[in-house]
């Protein structure tokens, strides 16, 4: 594991005496929870939202969308921004922003209203989730400690994306639409005081502006491909309000890489995509996202849709799957000292597979235990061991002026990898759904196909990740 933070930094330390690291860590990791958990945790409330505040279909997938592509656009900002002008200011910056955007949101009256305070909500968490993974790996020493520590905030992230139907569910039975967003005040208020008062402050000690035509490029970029992506659903991959979008982001990006070639200091050097580290990891990291985070959507609507749950006993129906994460996160670092990163991530990534083919299987009648719970715990158990190590060699190798932009490339990788499969999974899923009028028979056909073809991904994955991925974890480039 690359040395994150080296003398190289600069660190303002207060005479108190220094916090334990578990202290740390837990704070980083629950800036980390609130981000991941708000990008599921609205879909439960969303019929209620509908409804007390009069939104049409459009609006309730911008209710989603626009937290998403907020997020995704602003991260390699967020993480730079970090570097230059210190990882703990911009925890408390992007955690602020976030809890005030969750009090505006919990109180809208209006719709816009409600979609404006999602917004500016992935605007805060894109500037506090780098600053979270660059804060774990810089309170805990290089070696076993820190893998550990990557692997608790591993297992926290995808806690929190598992978390967000079970969480929501019982907000919306028990209180209101409304308590999906306010829950985040009083949390974010406690961590807020504790990161203020304990954490020491760090950032890169090289004097560098912050590159303000690549921010806008990238920012630009990302944030009209993922409109186009939250289009697709909608409108099809052929529809004119989808391709100019999507090409518009790709120039957008094509030319902030022409940009970076030439800037004195860029935003992102290129030449990080050069170590190989980071390059494979993170394209293994979408790829794997790309199927990962559909598995949650589905399930839930496979349990509601299809089997009648509730949304309380769907959440509860997903919580084997929840703890099978967090098992598989604190195993990957033990693992990962005999037979290394790359191993434990194929192992991980094969056993994800097993579960998305045993899923294929699902009929409309099918028992918990079979069509649920054994399944879940597999595609779920093999996230958390891929996790780990992927998120420790992308986070490897690059020098520790870039700690904070490879933090925020590794969640982009993520969100993206995750927004794009979930906007060609419901495509797959539409266009295998039968009929004119939905049935339980027709959305399990429809859902059946979209957890095989994620086995076809996970599978392809598994080979780029044995082919690519370093050995060990690189050394300080």
């Amino acid at each position: 594991m690359a040395r994150m933070l080296e003398a190289t930094d600069t660190a303002r330390v207060s005479g108190r005496a220094s916090p334990p690291t578990w202290l740390v860590v837990a704070l980083a990791c629950a800036g980390q929870f609130l981000v991941v958990l708000d990008i599921s945790v609205v879909n439960v409330a969303l019929p209620s939202m509908r409804t007390g505040l009069g939104l049409d279909e459009q609006g309730l997938q911008w209710v989603v969308n626009a937290y998403a592509i907020a997020f995704a656009g602003f991260m390699l900002l967020g993480g730079r921004a970090g570097d230059l002008y210190g990882r703990k200011r911009m925890f408390l910056v992007g955690l602020g922003l976030f809890t005030l955007a969750s009090l505006a949101g919990g109180l809208a009256q209006e719709g816009w209203q409600l979609l404006l305070a999602r917004a500016v909500q992935g605007l805060g968490a894109a500037v506090l989730a780098p600053s979270t993974l660059t804060i774990v790996t810089s309170a805990v020493p290089e070696g076993a400690a820190r893998a550990r520590a990557i692997a608790t905030w591993t297992a926290v992230g995808a806690g929190g994306g598992a978390a967000g139907g079970f969480v929501g569910g019982v907000l919306v039975d028990v209180l209101s639409w409304r308590w999906v967003l306010l829950i985040n005040v009083p949390i974010g208020a406690v961590v807020l005081a504790g990161a203020a008062r304990w954490p020491a402050e760090s950032r890169a000690g090289d004097g560098r502006r912050l590159d303000l035509p690549g921010a806008v490029l990238v920012t630009a970029g990302l944030a009209t491909l993922a409109y186009g992506i939250s289009r697709t659903e909608a409108e099809g991959w052929t529809a004119t309000a989808t391709l100019v979008p999507l090409c518009a982001g790709l120039a957008l990006i094509a030319l902030f890489l022409l940009v970076e070639a030439r800037a004195k200091a860029p935003l992102m050097p290129l030449g990080l995509l050069r170590l190989r580290s980071v390059a494979s990891a993170n394209a293994a990291m979408f790829l794997s996202g790309s199927a990962m985070f559909c598995m949650w959507f589905f399930m839930t609507l496979y349990a509601q849709n299809v089997l009648g749950y509730t949304p309380l006993e769907a959440g509860l129906a997903l919580v084997p799957s929840s703890l099978a994460v967090i098992i598989g996160s604190k195993l990957a670092p033990r693992l990962m000292r005999t037979a290394g990163p790359r191993t434990v991530a194929v192992l991980g990534t094969l056993i994800a597979t097993t579960g998305f083919g045993w899923q294929s299987t699902m009929t409309a009648d099918g028992a918990y235990l079979t069509a649920i719970m054994f399944p879940g715990i597999l595609m779920m158990l093999g996230a958390g061991l891929a996790g780990t190590p992927l998120a420790a060699l992308a986070t490897s190798g690059a020098a520790p002026q870039e700690a904070g932009l490879v933090s925020g490339l590794v969640n982009t990788s993520r969100t993206m990898g995750g927004s794009l499969g979930l906007a060609v999974m419901s495509t797959v899923a539409a266009a295998h759904m039968t009929g004119s009028a939905p049935t339980p028979e027709t959305l399990t056909a429809g859902y059946a196909v979209v957890f095989g073809t994620g086995a076809v991904v996970l599978a392809a994955g598994a080979v780029l990740m044995w082919v690519w991925l370093p050995r060990r974890v690189a050394a300080v480039h």
